[in-house]
């Protein structure tokens, strides 16, 4: 049975592989325009991307699993796939409103202003999509903690 930090490293690549897969390959431009939208086309938009997303997740990380035989838990692993799933989701719902500063933007819109990311939103047009990125990559990494133990 490989060890805890073997599951792990070999989980947050392949979690971290198919995020970059799902998230510009699998994902639509129709849901990648939308799901920052307000109201019930945006929620639909993120929920159908969100979907995708986690799909391409778990037949990766069966694969892996599979492949491997890394013995992983699959209730420990569904929880993984459902941190992944539900921090995507709240992340994407932020799609083209990062540069938002009122009591109306999404919580962790607000909350990167808060912390003083917004002069950089203002200054690097690209500063959004690497936010947006780092938090996704750093909820992966808890979620690659989750399924590895």
């Amino acid at each position: 049975m490989p060890s805890h930090a073997a599951r792990f490293a070999a989980v947050s690549a392949v979690l971290l592989a198919s995020h970059e897969v799902a998230d510009h390959a699998v994902q639509t431009n129709t849901d990648a325009i939308t799901k920052g939208r307000p109201g019930r086309e945006g929620r639909a938009a993120c929920g159908r991307h969100v979907a995708s997303y986690v799909a391409t997740q778990a037949a990766a990380l069966a694969l892996l699993d599979r492949t491997l035989n890394l013995g992983l838990n699959w209730r420990r692993a569904a929880a993984a796939l459902a941190v992944s799933a539900g921090t995507h989701y709240a992340i994407d719902r932020c799609a083209g409103h990062w540069a938002e500063t009122g009591p109306g933007a999404p919580l962790l819109v607000r909350a990167a202003h808060a912390t003083g990311k917004g002069g950089w939103f203002a200054a690097d047009p690209q500063a959004p999509y690497r936010y947006d990125q780092t938090l996704h990559k750093g909820c992966l990494a808890a979620a690659s903690l989750i399924a590895a133990l």
